[in-house]
């Protein structure tokens, strides 16, 4: 074995009850090379990555870190080996602000033994600035958007000066523009001699950043390659066992009346916006980060409240107040972070699939449990949800069978119209083609979607027009023939060629 491998990990098998997520596994990284890591959800990526930083210990197997043999059992000792890790679900302290959470444990103190503010501040900027990140250290987290907690998280790990840094998902919540920036901040790690595991699910990184990839599928080893030898075709064949060859489900559905008609909504973070939703029609939202389109659609659905405007659904004018009144109305809002907005991240598969729509299951004092029971099992299988039971703990499920079961949750409203916020963030192309699958059944039924999503390709393969915004204004819609990444990308950065398109 090369003598330049920072890290091998060799037969790594790692069980939970009724899963076994590893099956003797490998993975052998380059010092200073950026190695891919790919695979659908509950392929192992996270698992082994988990066993690699000190949350889990493997079953059995082998990991060699610069020559050396661990026995890793806690993030702590991880991090004094130098390895450091980005987690796709963001846990920062909110009430802290981005130099404290940073620096978190490891505060600089003053000769009298108290943290030394101004010092930590000092260096939160020095970290910053030199990653080209434009946040002050002083701000709170609880304001930042969840891409800006992503770019701290980011800072946080190069901080640790490690050897190897991982990845996983680190650009699920940022812009094309902040993609830009942490791909220069992984260019010059890399110059520097660190080595860097990425996890992502989008194809055109792992094309654009890594050296290597490694694919694993339903916890086994698929086999290691450098990038230039692969296509896209060749690695989805290895993460799914076949060929996807129609990734979005697309299909022309008759579109019938208007279902929902917005009329001058402002609200926070929006102002004077107009559009309207027709039957059997996907309306995308495009935009950049801070355009707007979650507060907007917040207000739509009443968890935040507007001062001016109106919304009619079918025809008639419907205040919404609240959620409470949009569900009444057959509206469902998947929201943006599952974790934070979305999962009782405690509770049973079953119980979160069920949760928004209780009363139906209830006469008088009863629960009808049979039915409650059949509804769910019936969406485990629509869904495809992999998980043991429906008894699960849902924190125990991969990113993408969680996102499963919160669309599940929301179609057992039975809504006439289903807003995605980011549907697919974060879960593997598997999926993301059912869930695509899922849309298109949705309509051709005769009710409507409106698609938030960052991912440009998903805008463009999924929508029928397409609703640009940007800074809280709407600046133009596109049909589907006539859209394409320039115009959106055009519109969303509110150049005055914007004015001429949506003319």
């Amino acid at each position: 074995m090369g003598n330049d491998y920072v890290l091998e990990m060799e037969n790594i098998s790692k069980g939970f009850p009724g899963v076994r997520a590893l099956n003797d596994v490998q993975l052998r990284v380059r010092k200073g090379t950026v190695h891919g890591l790919m695979g659908e959800n509950g392929a192992g990526k996270s698992t082994l990555m988990k066993c690699l930083i000190g949350i889990y210990v493997p079953d059995s197997g082998t990991i060699t870190f610069k020559g050396e043999k661990l026995q890793i059992t806690s993030t702590h000792y991880a991090l004094s080996k130098g390895i450091s890790m980005i987690h796709q679900e963001l846990c920062p302290i909110p009430q802290m602000t981005v130099a404290e959470n940073i620096y978190l444990g490891r505060e600089p103190l003053t000769w009298y033994g108290l943290v030394d503010m101004p010092k930590m501040n000092r260096m939160t900027t020095e970290l910053l600035g030199r990653l080209k990140i434009k946040i002050k250290p002083t701000a709170q987290m609880v304001e930042l958007s969840i891409a800006q907690s992503q770019l701290v998280e980011i800072a946080k790990a190069v901080s640790y000066d490690a050897d190897l840094i991982i990845m996983d998902e680190p650009t699920s919540a940022i812009t094309e523009a902040e993609v830009g920036v942490l791909f220069s901040i992984i260019r010059s790690l890399k110059a520097q001699g660190h080595a860097i595991i990425y996890i992502t699910h989008k194809m055109d990184e792992v094309f654009k950043i890594t050296d290597e990839v490694t694919v694993f599928r339903d916890g086994q080893y698929m086999g290691t390659e450098a990038t230039p030898k692969l296509t896209e075709a060749i690695l989805i064949e290895k993460m799914v066992g076949r060929t996807l060859t129609d990734m979005f489900h697309k299909e022309t559905v008759s579109v019938g009346d208007v279902m929902l008609d917005v009329e001058n909504l402002s609200g926070h973070g929006f102002r004077n916006v107009s559009f309207q939703v027709r039957r059997g029609e996907i309306l995308g939202l495009a935009g950049l980060m801070g355009a707007g389109r979650t507060e907007l659609i917040e207000g739509v659905f009443g968890v935040t409240r507007t001062h001016q405007g109106s919304i009619r659904i079918n025809g008639k004018t419907v205040p919404i107040k609240s959620p409470k009144d949009a569900i009444a109305a057959r509206m469902a809002l998947l929201t943006e972070d599952r974790k934070l907005t979305g999962l009782y991240i405690n509770a049973s598969v079953r119980e979160n699939m069920f949760i928004a729509n209780i009363h139906s299951y209830l006469a008088g004092p009863f629960v009808k449990f049979r039915k409650l029971q059949n509804d769910c099992e019936r969406m485990r299988q629509v869904m495809r949800i992999k998980t043991p039971s429906l008894l699960e703990i849902i924190k125990n499920l991969s990113g993408g069978n969680q996102q499963k079961v919160l669309i599940a949750r929301w179609l057992l409203t039975d809504p006439d119209l289903l807003i995605l916020d980011e549907p697919t963030r974060g879960i593997d192309v598997g999926a993301k083609s059912e869930v695509y699958r899922l849309m298109t059944e949705f309509v051709r039924s005769g009710r409507s979607i409106i698609m938030i999503s960052s991912e440009l390709p998903e805008i463009l393969g999924m929508s029928d027009r397409i609703m640009v915004m940007h800074e809280g204004d709407k600046v133009g819609e596109l049909t589907r023939t006539e859209a394409t990444q320039e115009k959106i990308l055009q519109m969303a950065t509110g150049m005055k060629i914007a004015t001429e398109l949506a003319a």
